[in-house]
């Protein structure tokens, strides 16, 4: 099977362009921008990331004493621990919220590419059983994400605490940081393609079949085995184009001396701002899925052209 990965980008160009500019409609960006604001609340709300610890090398002692530091310091205001605490759930709260109504958005922005709509009531109604599977896979994925990466911290942490204080050769510390950084590595591409693969194509399967999230999983899996190293390079090719799309909103948040940046800053106005960028690689991905055979295509050509009726 002959499998492209230009023809996909450059279909999914030609229908952004036909729904959101021939003609230009403002309320229909607006529309289109909500449901896409709503598929990528996650990613936009997601860990900050990259903080700076600021130790400097004679610091390290400190740097090791500072878990058993921060519960000494807890213990003695238990105020603050409380506080702590309480904001924690709160923020475990608005996540779940949070992850909630990005499951629905998905089915939501995915219908309005995929027919070239820009409805928000109709696609929230008609795919809630999908959404709210969706959302318990999101919910307790995230929870095993963030549990392994606190886990990969810990062993990381008491590791490097270990050759500290141990008495080792260069090569050993150099072979144990290594592991590390290759441990994260591959952590980070099995999140990775996880996430790429459920949005990208289990998403369109399960709204297709309007399965729960497993059977959409199982369907892309009889797939993914037979086509595994196209899959794979489809997410090098995905990293990529993300990564030239960085460059040229950095370009342009440059040239507005920083203004762009600011508006892009804005929830929901980013989404409205970037509608072209999000809907290209929206379409992209159901175009790319549809050249492995009608049974895969999630375009009315090959469904139902009508609409689903809402009960």
């Amino acid at each position: 099977m002959d499998i492209s990965y230009s023809l996909p980008l450059s279909r999914g160009w030609d229908r952004m362009k036909k729904s959101l500019f021939q003609p230009f409609d403002l309320s229909k960006w607006m529309r289109i921008g909500f449901t896409a604001w709503l598929a990528g609340l996650i990613s936009m709300h997601g860990s900050s990331g990259g903080s700076n610890s600021g130790l400097k090398n004679n610091n390290w002692d400190d740097f090791f004493r500072f878990p058993d530091t921060a519960w000494c310091w807890l213990q003695s205001h238990p105020l603050w621990f409380t506080l702590i605490i309480a904001g924690a759930v709160l923020l475990i709260i608005f996540g779940v919220f949070l992850i909630w109504v990005n499951s629905r958005g998905k089915f939501m922005f995915l219908y309005n590419v995929a027919r070239e709509k820009n409805e928000i009531g109709l696609p929230w109604n008609e795919y809630r059983k999908e959404g709210n599977s969706l959302f318990l896979w999101q919910f307790f994925f995230g929870w095993i994400t963030a549990a392994l990466f606190i886990l990969l911290l810990i062993y990381c942490f008491v590791s490097v605490k270990g050759l500290y204080y141990g008495d080792f050769p260069g090569f050993i510390i150099f072979w144990k940081i290594a592991g590390m950084v290759l441990m994260f590595i591959v952590y980070l591409i099995a999140i990775g393609y996880i996430s790429l693969f459920l949005n990208d194509f289990v998403v369109p399967l399960m709204y297709k079949y309007r399965l729960g999230v497993i059977g959409g999983w199982k369907k892309f899996l009889s797939l993914f085995g037979r086509y595994f190293f196209r899959f794979v390079v489809y997410g090098l090719f995905i990293l990529g184009l993300r990564i030239a799309t960085g460059i040229v909103v950095l370009a342009f948040a440059l040239c507005t001396c920083c203004i762009g940046l600011l508006l892009l800053a804005i929830p929901y106005i980013g989404s409205v701002v970037l509608l072209p960028v999000s809907y290209t690689f929206r379409a992209l991905s159901i175009e790319f899925l549809a050249q492995f055979g009608d049974e895969f295509n999630v375009l009315p050509e090959a469904s139902e052209a009508t609409d689903p009726v809402v009960l």
